[in-house]
C-alpha cells in the first residue's frame, strides 16, 4: 500500500504537500500553494513572555525577602524558626533558578526568531535566483 493511501486510511485525509517558498518541485513533486507559513513573530512573542516572567519572578524573590524581614528575630526560640529559614532558602533557590532560566530563554527565543527570519529571507533569495537561473537556461535551450 502506498504511503499516501496508508495515510488517508489512518488519518482520513490526503497528506499535506510541501513546497519550498511556494514553488513546485522541478520533477512535479510537492507543489501547490505555500502550505507552511511561519515567521519570526511567535519567537519574539515567546521571548517577550519569558522576559515578563523573568521580571515577575525577580519581583517575587524581592517580595519574599521583604515578607520575611524580621521573622527570625520575632520567632526566636520557636522550632518553626529554623523551618521557616529553610523554606525561605529553598524557595529563593527555586525562584532564582526560574528567573535565570526565563532570562536565558528570552534571549534564546528572540535570537531564534531573528535567525529564523534571516534564514527565511536568504532561502527566498536563493530560490528566486535559482528560478531566474533555471528560466535563463531553459530559454537558451529553446533558442539553440
Amino acid at each position: 500500500m502506498a504511503l499516501d493511501a496508508k495515510w488517508q486510511e489512518i488519518i482520513g485525509e490526503q497528506p499535506a504537500t510541501m513546497s519550498l517558498a511556494g514553488l513546485a518541485a522541478p520533477d512535479g513533486g510537492g507543489g501547490g500553494g505555500p502550505d507552511l507559513k511561519a515567521d519570526a513573530g511567535p519567537w519574539h512573542s515567546a521571548g517577550n513572555t519569558a522576559g515578563e516572567l523573568r521580571t515577575s519572578t525577580s519581583n517575587s524573590v524581592a517580595d519574599l525577602d521583604t515578607a520575611n524581614e524580621g521573622v527570625s528575630g520575632a520567632t526566636a526560640g520557636f522550632d518553626s524558626s529554623a523551618a521557616l529559614a529553610e523554606i525561605l532558602g529553598t524557595w529563593k533557590t527555586r525562584l532564582t533558578a526560574v528567573r535565570d532560566e526565563c532570562g536565558r530563554l528570552e534571549g534564546a527565543l528572540k535570537a531564534a526568531g531573528r535567525d529564523f527570519g534571516e534564514r527565511e529571507e536568504d532561502t527566498r533569495q536563493k530560490v528566486a535566483a535559482e528560478g531566474r537561473q533555471q528560466s535563463g537556461q531553459s530559454g537558451q535551450k529553446k533558442e539553440g
